[in-house]
């Protein structure tokens, strides 16, 4: 069911214009007001979940010499890693009927046991369906779920600085909690901790330890975002936490439901930086805004499109990028094998382009290759570099040759990286892995390995 509610706010009517909004207005009774946000939460509280998840990590034992300076070094490796069970606590919010739930990636990526408790203290076992550590989403299915009490989504892209929200959620594992604020910031652009990146809606509502996953709602009882973090020093609220917006949500929802286990991101193809007050005077533009780009993948839809080094990326779909997570951000939305009309400043005049959202093409075959027991580094899995490698490792847009993927037992001991690029073995240029694995074949005694590693060029030399 779709959760629907009165707008209840807190505000003086004789403030408000004639022409206020049925959606958006204050209460006009003494009845209402003495009601404060209680119809609101009664409707969605039901909707908001406890998530208890437990997954196993593998633990090394701590050695005895450990402080000692000398006998420290000796033992370093002393104790075998040892399984060890992992407990998390968080929140979720049910976002349909059959009982699909959101909730938060480090609240329940790699859990191996998950429990979901509702508010009317049923439980169910669920299991992660589809996840993402860079957003930190997740999408949990619930077992044997029908009927399930939902919320609605609203379009993120509607909210303003300054609306009311409440956050629901079960901070420090009080039992659920419900606490109100206001919109505080919008695009906030790597501005969370942890491994989310992106664009968040920023709120003063009071978030702590355990409300990640939970609800962040408009009055009206409608999900805009799912609280994912806080700024803070204490470990408690500072009145700046941040929420991943709805219109997000909604695509993992779809992907979830299409059979997706990972996200699945429109590429650009690429590379650009902010338009900062140097840059918008000598563009001649009256204001900062937009995106310069300085490089384009020859790949790239915005290739296609017709974008060209030197533009400004102004708008996306009709809404302001003042930055690279915003504008991924933009399309993500839009989703894939759809298009989105851009924005472009190009010397001095106005252009609208219509681009492609397609994922990063696996082309030229990446002819993946893992090297057996015999060779000289088993266990060294490659691949030729094409737009899909490089955007799953974060290469360098034109990257070229071939990458490591995995290093394997014997060239991690050497000191090969995953990501690291390798550009010859012993002298001997190689470009695919094909290359690489018939150079090692021939190597002697010694072993020169002439690699790329984040913008520098590496050498490793081994004997056999």
């Amino acid at each position: 069911m779709r959760l629907i509610t009165r707008s209840l706010a807190i505000g003086l009517c004789a403030l408000l214009p004639a022409t206020l909004s049925a959606e958006t207005r204050v209460p006009v009774s003494q009845a209402e007001i003495s009601l404060g946000f209680a119809p609101l939460v009664k409707e969605a509280a039901p909707a908001v979940v406890n998530i208890y998840a437990k997954r196993i990590v593998q633990a090394r034992a701590v050695s005895p010499f450990a402080s000692d300076p000398f006998f420290g070094r000796l033992f370093q490796d002393l104790g075998r890693p040892q399984p060890r069970v992992q407990n998390s606590l968080g929140s979720g919010v049910i976002l349909s009927e059959d009982g699909f739930v959101v909730s938060n990636h480090h609240v329940v990526g790699e859990a191996t046991d998950i429990r979901v408790v509702l508010s009317d203290r049923r439980e169910f076992a669920a299991q992660v369906v589809l996840a993402d550590e860079q957003a930190d989403l997740a999408i949990l299915k619930l077992e044997g779920a029908e009927g399930m009490p939902h919320l609605a989504l609203r379009d993120s892209a509607s909210v303003e600085v300054g609306e009311l929200v409440l956050a629901i959620g079960n901070p420090f594992g009080v039992g659920q909690t419900v606490s109100s604020g206001i919109v505080s910031g919008l695009a906030r652009s790597g501005a969370a901790t942890g491994s989310a990146r992106g664009y968040f809606i920023q709120t003063d509502a009071p978030i702590n330890p355990g409300n990640s996953g939970g609800a962040l709602i408009d009055v009206n009882g409608d999900l805009i975002g799912v609280n994912t973090s806080i700024l803070t020093r204490s470990g408690g609220s500072n009145g700046i936490g941040f929420a991943i917006p709805s219109a997000l949500v909604a695509q993992f929802l779809k992907q979830a439901r299409e059979g997706q286990t990972s996200f699945q991101r429109p590429w650009a193809g690429l590379e650009g930086q902010a338009v900062d007050g140097d840059l918008a005077e000598g563009l001649g533009l009256s204001v900062p805004e937009g995106i310069l780009v300085s490089d384009v993948h020859p790949q790239s839809p915005f290739a296609e499109a017709g974008v060209r080094q030197g533009d400004v990326i102004l708008s996306v779909d009709g809404l302001p990028v003042n930055s690279g997570p915003e504008m991924i951000y933009r399309m993500s939305v839009a989703g894939l094998g759809e298009t989105s009309l851009i924005s472009v400043l190009r010397a001095g005049e106005r252009l609208d382009l219509t681009v492609p959202l397609i994922r990063a093409p696996d082309m030229p075959d990446r002819a993946a290759r893992v090297l057996g027991e015999r060779d000289v580094l088993p266990g060294l899995a490659l691949a030729r570099i094409n737009p899909a490698v490089g955007e799953e490792l974060g290469l360098p847009l034109r990257a070229e040759g071939v990458v490591v993927t995995e290093p394997g037992p014997v060239a991690v001991r050497i000191g090969l990286r995953m990501g690291d690029v390798i550009l010859a073995v012993n002298g001997a240029r190689v470009e695919t892995p094909a290359d690489v694995a018939r150079a090692l074949r021939a190597v002697g005694r010694t072993v020169d390995l002439q690699v790329i590693r984040s913008g520098q060029r590496v050498s490793l030399r081994f004997r056999l």
